[in-house]
């Protein structure tokens, strides 16, 4: 029994630990991509260039893991908790442009795994799919840093000592990059090898692929449906029109404690209403119209609980309509 406890305990608390499973696979491999790089620094220490690339990518992850520590200290239920027991010590550490600390961003993939071990991979899939938006974006963001890197990288490997290339230093090769991935285009820098040219050629699929994807997503978080409106179901808007356009629909397991306060106010007002009127009519006139007076209150009662269930319907309904996606 005290297991059941422990583990119902631990999975609730990575729920409110665990920001957003997109979010957290997406500093996850971020974490192991810059532990993969201080290999490369130490692999790669007789090329400047490709030093100074991995330089330039360190720094923004670093900027990229700090934002995230300050976003987890900002928003965690307890910041102690957090700190000290959470590793977010370790998280700020590692955050710092030291070398000698980025090894502590270990801490960050066993924070991960232990989070979405505790959920468990069915909820962490249908979570995937039903926030689709999320997971689109943050699939954006680690392809565009993958590629700058790795594109990076390679081109400079490539065309680095080839004859007549003009990519030559690290700031050919992520310019170069740059301009391919985002499908501009300048033609200052290019490849003259073959093999670059086949590295270009898959840098711009997968850079129009991710501008383009990009680009959708922006018109449908600007143009699309507001979440926060509360829509008529009969004209065909709400979950089923948020559900059509990609959104998944925030899960709501009832009316919140103010509108069912409001609900059963609503129903004792009516019923110490309907007490009072039958206290104050005399004995008299009760026994010659109770056979009317029965039709009339039965009618009265069902028309007070159509409008009763019909205002519970509406406030589940803009509750819904207006919860948190988280």
């Amino acid at each position: 029994m005290g297991d059941v406890i422990d583990r119902i305990r631990a999975r609730r608390r990575a729920r409110t630990e665990l920001k957003n499973p997109a979010y957290e696979i997406f500093i996850g491999i971020l974490s192991l991509l810059s532990i993969v790089n201080l290999v490369f620094v130490y692999a790669l220490h007789g090329d400047t260039a490709m030093q100074i690339v991995l330089t330039v990518m360190n720094a923004l992850l670093s900027v990229i893991f700090l934002i995230d520590f300050i976003y987890r200290m900002v928003t965690a239920e307890q910041r102690w908790r957090y700190f000290f027991r959470g590793f977010g010590w370790a998280d700020l550490l590692a955050s710092l442009p030291l070398p000698q600390l980025k090894v502590l961003r270990i801490f960050r993939v066993l924070r991960v795994l232990r989070l979405m071990r505790d959920l468990g991979p069915r909820r962490i899939v249908t979570t995937l799919v039903r926030d689709r938006a999320n997971s689109t974006l943050m699939t954006l963001l680690l392809l565009g840093i993958l590629v700058l890197q790795f594109g990076s990288l390679s081109v400079l490997a490539i065309e680095e000592d080839a004859d007549g290339a003009n990519i030559t230093s690290a700031s050919d090769a992520l310019w170069y990059t740059i301009v391919t991935i985002s499908t501009v285009g300048y033609g200052d820098q290019y490849p003259v090898t073959d093999a670059g040219r086949m590295l270009g050629a898959l840098i711009i699929i997968v850079g129009v692929g991710i501008f383009g994807t990009f680009t959708g997503y922006l018109a449908n978080l600007f143009l699309g449906p507001s979440s926060g409106v509360a829509a008529d179901p009969a004209d065909g808007t709400g979950a089923d029109a948020g559900a059509d356009a990609g959104i998944a629909p925030p899960v709501q397991n009832g009316p919140s404690a103010d509108d069912t306060a409001v609900g059963v106010a609503a129903g004792a007002a009516s019923g110490a209403v309907t007490a009072g009127a039958a206290a104050s009519d005399p004995p008299a006139d009760r026994a010659g119209a109770t056979a009317g007076s029965d039709a009339e209150r039965l009618a009265v009662l069902l028309a007070q609980s159509e409008m009763l269930t019909a205002e519970i319907r509406r406030l589940i309904h803009r509750g819904a309509a207006g919860a948190d996606p988280r």
